[in-house]
């Protein structure tokens, strides 16, 4: 098992010592002159949770009173940010509070050409 361990890694340090291929001016793509938010790929993500549920607060910290809970998979929009709390609204119940940012956070997208 070592051995192999060993292969592969010799196998991939030889392959990044390989020389890239370099392509001609003529042949390289042209930069877009388009917005970059206009690119699908290169917009922010929906805001999504990062774990099952998130209390709903009434001010930006640990110690206001619980006004609710946010779940996972649960729409919700962020109205503003404070540190690392974020202010939203569930749109499935109205209510309106802050969400820690441990735990609620903006998809992150990559385009791969």
């Amino acid at each position: 098992m070592r051995t192999r361990h060993i292969t592969v890694t010799a196998a991939v340090i030889g392959a990044l010592a390989l020389p890239l291929p370099s392509v001609p001016a003529a042949q390289a793509a042209a930069p877009s002159t388009a917005p970059t938010a206009s690119r699908p790929c290169e917009r922010p993500g929906p805001w999504v949770i990062g774990t099952k549920a998130v209390t709903i607060r009434s001010k930006a910290t640990t110690k206001s009173t619980a006004l609710g809970i946010l779940y996972n998979g649960q729409r919700f929009t962020v109205h503003k940010t404070s540190g690392n709390w974020h202010q939203i609204t569930n749109k499935a119940t109205g209510v309106k509070g802050w969400v820690s940012g441990t735990y609620v956070y903006r998809d992150v997208r990559m385009c791969l050409n």
